[in-house]
């Protein structure tokens, strides 16, 4: 008997595929059976539905509990270094003072945040939330939390158009941070590396130096962090090393940036002061007569 079963569902089967190969009507049957069966198969994959949410709920919270440990430690870090810090401000501004150094002034900033990245591989820019009505410039400054970025290219009423330091068509002053020595810096085309132009093969010149920039173009105040350099390569009987740096910078995943106003220049004395004579404290003293000869 069971046999015969089987032979029977096989029949049935093999009946109704046939029929719903030669004849369309078998589409409207099957059309109200989904419908019908949807709701069950809805209930089925409740179960694991919940499942999967439970478990990306719990993921999500771990990975949440993580990240709220990693920045704790990144705060006391932080702190620790601001503590550290501020006692070498007390000392630089006490050593100003003893030399009698015009104090350093902070530049002014706005924040700015990251629209649009430019689609062709071959330049590195991209657009910023903050145009000429925020007090934007062409030539200004870009920061992100890390360095340097690169500098406003272009301007318009709500936007601005930033080219990256990464660019090939992009180069800056730097300066050794350990020591004071000046290059130029280029990019290279690739998020990663920058090139340090003539460098000479004698120069004082390590991997892990940081580079800052030197001001001397008058664009980028000075002191602010742009790379680091993560080769150094002495080719012999060249005058020349080649040198790669890598942006300190954050390129390709800020999204939060600074805007920095060139501080306040300092005042200068007038000419006139200058010209002056200088005057002795010990008041005006009659001048000897000159000594007559002998007639």
């Amino acid at each position: 008997m069971p046999g015969y079963r089987m032979l029977l569902c096989a029949v049935v089967a093999a009946a109704l595929m046939f029929v719903d190969h030669r004849f369309t009507r078998m589409e409207e049957v099957r059309g109200h059976l989904t419908t019908l069966v949807a709701p069950i198969q809805w209930l089925v994959a409740v179960p694991s539905d919940v499942l999967a949410w439970g478990s990306l709920a719990l993921s999500e919270q771990r990975a949440l509990v993580e990240e709220n440990r990693r920045l704790r430690e990144q705060i006391l870090h932080l702190s620790h270094r601001v503590q550290h810090m501020s006692s070498l401000t007390a000392e630089n501004v006490r050593l100003r003072e003893l030399l009698g150094a015009a104090a350093r002034l902070d530049a002014p900033y706005i924040t700015a945040e990251l629209l649009s990245l430019d689609a062709d591989p071959f330049t590195h820019q991209m657009v910023i939330d903050r145009g000429r009505r925020d007090g934007a410039f062409v030539g200004q400054p870009v920061m992100d939390a890390s360095g340097l970025v690169g500098q406003v290219t272009a301007v318009s009423a709500y936007s601005s158009r930033v080219l990256m330091v990464a660019d090939v068509s992009h180069a800056l002053p730097v300066q050794i941070n350990r020591n004071g020595l000046r290059f130029v810096l280029q990019g290279s085309g690739q998020y990663d590396a920058l090139r340090v132009l003539h460098v000479p093969d004698t120069a004082d010149i390590r991997e892990g130096d940081l580079l800052v920039t030197s001001g001397l173009a008058g664009r980028f105040p000075p002191g602010y962090p742009v790379a680091r350099v993560t080769e150094v390569v002495h080719d012999p009987g060249q005058p020349f090393a080649r040198v790669t740096a890598a942006p300190v910078a954050r390129l390709q995943r800020s999204r939060h940036f600074l805007l920095i106003f060139p501080p306040e220049p300092a005042p200068v004395p007038d000419d006139a002061l200058w010209d002056r004579e200088p005057v002795d404290d010990m008041g005006d003293i009659e001048s000897p007569p000159a000594a007559q000869g002998e007639g």
